[in-house]
């Protein structure tokens, strides 16, 4: 086997340099509860003001929050999802169900969400070919990226 230094290519790994990490996702949390100010966000997330204005900064950078000015003096502002930060919505709310599920045992649910049809939100991931609920068993992956497998790295 080849030795490499560099991981396997891989788009989850793109998507965690954008928001992996720690106290992104629960500012993404606050800005799509519609709590997009500095002080609701240290308040909310918990995260130190030092810490906060990087993981902002970041995000904006990377297109998945907008930042607008709401006061001159003194300057502040406001931050909101992007259609890219929207598109991860649904990504915290399967995070949300899993700890629900798996951490809370289903009890002293800190937030219920509620979809349209005014039931509770249980999201399901499905097939956007066949609309089938998406099991482990039922993929396969098929690496795209030169030199890699299923298992790593091809010999040279």
């Amino acid at each position: 086997m080849a030795a490499t230094k560099d991981p396997r290519p891989c788009s989850i790994a793109d998507t965690l340099a954008v928001v992996g990490e720690k106290y992104s996702l629960l500012v993404l949390r606050e800005v799509c509860l519609g709590n997009g100010r500095f002080d609701q966000l240290v308040r909310n997330t918990g995260a130190p003001r030092d810490i906060l204005s990087a993981r902002l900064r970041r995000l904006v950078e990377a297109g998945v929050l907008t930042k607008r000015l709401y006061s001159e003096r003194p300057q502040r502002f406001e931050y909101r999802p992007t259609q890219a930060g929207l598109e991860l919505e649904p990504v915290l709310m399967t995070l949300k169900e899993w700890g629900d599920r798996h951490l809370r045992n289903g009890t002293d649910l800190p937030m219920t969400v509620e979809h349209s049809c005014g039931g509770a939100l249980v999201p399901v991931v499905t097939c956007g070919a066949c609309g089938d609920p998406v099991r482990h068993e039922d993929l396969t992956a098929r690496p795209q990226a030169p030199g890699w497998t299923l298992t790593g790295p091809t010999a040279a």
